[in-house]
Formats: structure tokens, C-alpha cells, sequence
């Protein structure tokens, strides 16, 4: 009889006797009247009230999911499914569950992923909060769409349908609200067909207040979005911090700038060469991210990393460490022989520092490159076993 069953409409629950009723009735109504072979199911996430008797009551199956959160109840509820494809959504009666119509007819066309888009469809007065739809949303949206490339317009609209055995696939593991931002990353990383329809939104049926928090759930939806993408969050800033402070030493390393009155000189030099440090490091970070979520399957081969691995394999990273360390020394020893001239006495720090400075950031990413290779040579050899 399972195999039979073509769509699965789950629905999370925490406290919903108020509407829960009523989105159970509307999905029913729309299984009978497009002809889908389906069924209703409740991933209850504990809840006290009488959810779960008016759930049963009208026909709904229901399943008991013991881990809290958003994301756990779903992902329970997804592996309870039993239809080929499954549309979830919040059962506060805030999604139309009478048109899934367009959710039914993209998946069938073999869509692993269809979102909906409620800035399409359209948002009722107050079904959306302020911060939500002017600045939450948008705001995750945009960097979803520039981290990740994917064309959808709405990232944590959460009504959505998919194909089960494809979701299940690429390991959701999120307990929270940032589930939904996963859902979308993961499926796009692992190269998902996805697409989008319009739907609306309306004012939710309840009397207590949502259980999302704004900024709580904002930052834990941005913060994801952050981990996975280590390219935006280590080595573009890394790339820029580098780029400026190489730029500004060499320029300071020759003479000082002068702009009007003012002039930068060595204290500027040394602001400098800690940028490039800070870019190194936060390249170093990247790389060896880029390489452990590779190796524990949290992010996809990537192409280009396995030819890094070739390129700046561990015995070329210590060699160009190597090389890094003995210029510092070389400066070092450099300005060691200036003192000496000096009879050991005091120097002029906007000469001598021109030396120190760069002889001390040579001998700095020396120490780091090579242990950055060890450090990433690691985690392959952990891959590879």
C-alpha cells in the first residue's frame, strides 16, 4: 500500500489544537479533489494540548517525534513519509494547503526540490512581520542567492515540496529553524533540480504568539548560511585583507605616503603587515575548512581543490615555508648588521623598521604555511582513509 501513496503533506506540530484542524481539513480536501493518492501526516514535536486527538480524529496519521525543534520534527516526520514526494508546511493555517496543485505538477515533472514563493503569490496584511519581510528576509535571501548561486527568491518560505528519497539523501541534521535554510544549501550543493512557484501567505489562526524568534532564529538561519559557505566567510575577506596590506607595505617599505599634512610611516607599515597576516591566516582557515567539510561530507568535491592538492602538496608547502623563513632571516640578520655598524646604539626606527618589519611578517607566514600543510595533509590522509 506504500508504494501506492504518491505525496505525503507533513505537517510539524507543537501546541496547534487551534488550526491544526483546519489545515488537516484543507489538505484532505485538496487530496480528494486533484485525485492524489496521499496522505496527511502530523510530525508532533510534544505537544500537551489536544493536537494530536483532532489530528487522528480527522483522518491524519500522526508521528511522535521526542527530539525539539523545528528541524527535528520535520526531518522525523520525513523519514515517517510514506509518499514518493512530500509538501510540508506550518500547521497554523497560515499556508494554503487547498493549492498544491503547482507543488504537485513541478515535482512530477522531476523536480527534486520545489519552493514556494510567497513575495509572488502574494503576503496578506499582517500574515508577515516588519523585520521579516523588508529585512530578514531579504536580506538571508540575497546572501543565500550570492553565497550558493541559486535562483529562488524566497529562501525560507516554508511551504515546500520534494522528492523524499532525494532530501533524505543528502543528510539534513539541523534541529532548529536554520532547517529550512539547510534543506535549500544542501540541495543545491548536491546539485538538486530546484525551482519555484508562487504561494501566498495569511495572518496565522492562533491566539499565542509564533513559536520563530526574530533574531534568534535570524542569526542561527545566517549563521549557516556562513559555516557552509567558506569561500564568502574565510577567503574573500582573507583575499581583500592580504590584497590592501601586501599593496600598503610595499608602498611604505620604500617610503613613507604623504596626503596633505599627514604622513604614514612605519606605524602604518606595521598596521599593514598585520593585515596581511590576518589574510593569510584567514585563507589558511578556508583552505583547511574547504577541506575538512569535504572530507566529513558536509560540502561537495570541489574540482578545484583536489588541483590545489596537487599543485601545494605538503613537500611544497614546507619548501615555499622554507624559502618565507629564510628571507625573514636574511632581512634579519640585515638589520642585525646595521646595529653592529652602530656600535649596538640607538637607530633611527623610520630606517631600521623597514627592515625589521617585513623580515619579522617573511619569518611569520614562513612558520605558518608549513604548518598549514601539515595541517591540511591531515585532514586528506583522513579522507582518503
Amino acid at each position: 500500500m506504500d508504494a501506492k501513496i504518491e505525496l505525503t503533506i507533513l505537517m510539524p506540530c507543537l501546541n496547534e489544537e487551534e488550526t491544526i484542524g483546519i489545515c488537516i481539513g484543507k489538505a484532505l480536501s485538496f487530496l480528494e479533489e486533484h485525485q492524489v493518492s496521499g496522505e496527511v501526516l502530523i510530525a508532533d514535536n510534544g505537544s500537551t494540548d489536544n493536537s494530536k486527538s483532532i489530528a487522528r480524529r480527522l483522518g491524519a496519521r500522526v508521528v511522535d517525534v521526542e527530539e525539539k525543534g523545528y528541524g527535528s520534527a520535520l526531518l522525523g516526520g520525513i523519514r515517517a513519509a510514506r509518499g514518493e514526494f512530500v509538501i510540508m508546511g506550518d500547521s497554523d493555517d497560515s499556508y494554503d494547503f487547498l493549492n498544491l496543485g503547482p507543488f504537485v505538477a513541478k515535482l512530477r515533472e522531476g523536480y527534486d526540490l520545489v519552493m514556494g514563493n510567497r513575495f509572488k503569490g502574494g503576503v496578506a496584511k499582517g500574515a508577515m512581520p516588519f523585520l521579516h519581510r523588508y529585512l530578514g528576509n531579504p536580506v538571508l535571501t540575497f546572501i543565500g542567492r550570492l553565497f550558493f548561486r541559486i535562483g529562488i527568491g524566497d529562501f525560507h518560505c516554508g511551504l515546500r515540496g520534494f522528492r523524499r528519497d532525494s532530501i533524505l539523501a543528502i543528510g539534513l541534521n539541523t534541529p532548529g529553524m536554520e532547517f529550512a535554510s539547510e534543506m535549500v544549501v544542501k540541495s543545491a550543493l548536491s546539485g538538486l533540480k530546484i525551482t519555484e512557484v508562487p504561494t501566498t501567505l495569511s495572518p496565522d489562526g492562533r491566539s499565542r504568539p509564533p513559536h520563530l524568534n526574530t533574531w534568534r532564529d535570524g542569526w542561527r538561519h545566517l549563521r549557516f548560511l556562513l559555516i557552509y559557505s567558506p569561500r564568502w566567510m574565510f577567503f574573500y575577506p582573507g583575499l581583500i585583507f592580504m590584497l590592501l596590506g601586501s599593496l600598503l607595505s610595499t608602498v611604505l617599505i620604500i617610503n613613507p605616503i604623504y596626503l596633505n599634512d599627514v604622513r604614514l610611516d612605519i606605524h602604518t607599515l606595521l598596521y599593514a603587515a598585520g593585515s596581511v597576516i590576518i589574510g593569510f591566516q584567514l585563507i589558511s582557515f578556508y583552505l583547511l575548512s574547504k577541506t575538512y567539510g569535504v572530507q566529513a561530507g558536509l560540502l561537495p568535491e570541489s574540482a578545484r581543490l583536489r588541483r590545489f592538492e596537487k599543485i601545494f602538496s605538503l613537500e611544497r608547502s614546507i619548501a615555499a615555508g622554507l624559502l618565507l623563513l629564510l628571507a625573514g632571516l636574511g632581512l634579519s640578520v640585515w638589520s642585525y648588521l646595521i646595529w653592529q655598524n652602530a656600535d649596538y646604539g640607538d637607530l633611527a626606527p623610520s630606517h631600521t623598521l623597514r627592515i625589521v618589519i617585513p623580515g619579522l611578517i617573511s619569518a611569520i607566514l614562513g612558520v605558518q604555511v608549513i604548518f598549514t600543510g601539515f595541517f591540511r595533509s591531515l585532514l586528506v590522509m583522513m579522507r582518503v582513509g
